[in-house]
């Protein structure tokens, strides 16, 4: 559409042949039509490769990159982000679905109201056609609030690149919810929320760590001690652990 600007969308990929094309299809029906999707094959084993590239020569907003050597989710990203030409950033992962409104409805919500960082609800799913479950958002986050949890995920971010300083994804578990903390503390923004559920994260239990809470307690105070530069106390850490709103479990992010 005339006056659209475009949209990078990164997509990381790996042994994803059963859940792919659904993922790529819910790109090709979004209503914004200004869009590019940046896929890398991380050195697939089954047939996504194949499918990335039936795609590609179907439509030319579709462009892919294939690694020689499997380098993980984060460098596949990075490989994203490095080569995107878009004013606006988002992320797909290859198994994750967008409603088809999610970019007209994201990006209008941007420009209206000049907002830099943007995320907004989804939904929860195994398979389509089952019951889903609604995670809800807060209207507005910054840096230390986003401290108490990661109810953004990945699939609902959009990122206005021209108004942040170059970033890329740390090579560490849950590297999403480390790079919105860092993109919130050095620019010194806050991100918005879209009370809206416009995709879908599709569960995956053995991925998940949030089922063992001393894991989970474990993993979070690395998290504030250690990527984002924060000397927590072991008090600190239960505060927010205990007493913080948002459950400690939103934190989980498939990697």
């Amino acid at each position: 559409m005339k006056g659209e600007e475009l949209v990078s969308i990164v997509m990381p990929a790996y042994n994803v042949e059963k859940y792919i094309e659904e993922s790529i299809e819910s790109v090709l029906y979004q209503t914004y039509s200004n869009w590019e999707l940046i896929i890398v094959n991380d050195c697939s084993l089954d047939n996504t490769y194949k499918i990335i590239k039936k795609y590609h020569k179907k439509d030319s907003r579709i462009k892919s990159y294939s690694l020689l050597k499997n380098q993980g989710v984060a460098n596949a990203r990075n490989i994203a982000i490095n080569n995107a030409k878009g004013k606006y950033i988002t992320f797909l992962d290859s198994d994750d679905i967008w409603l088809p409104e999610k970019l007209s409805r994201q990006i209008k919500f941007m420009e209206e109201n000049n907002y830099i960082f943007t995320f907004h609800e989804y939904s929860h799913f195994e398979e389509i056609d089952k019951p889903k479950k609604l995670i809800k958002v807060p209207r507005i986050v910054d840096y230390k609030s986003a401290l108490k949890g990661n109810n953004m995920g990945c699939l609902t971010v959009c990122i206005d690149r021209t108004r942040v300083k170059k970033f890329t994804m740390p090579n560490e578990k849950h590297e999403d919810y480390i790079t919105w903390l860092n993109i919130l503390k050095i620019n010194s923004i806050s991100a918005y929320g879209i009370q809206e559920n416009l995709a879908m994260y599709r569960i995956n239990n053995n991925n998940s760590i949030s089922g063992n809470k001393f894991k989970s307690c474990l993993w979070t105070w690395n998290i504030y001690r250690k990527k984002s530069k924060n000397k927590f106390s072991v008090f600190n850490l239960l505060f927010y652990k205990l007493f913080c709103k948002r459950n400690i479990k939103a934190l989980v992010r498939r990697v």
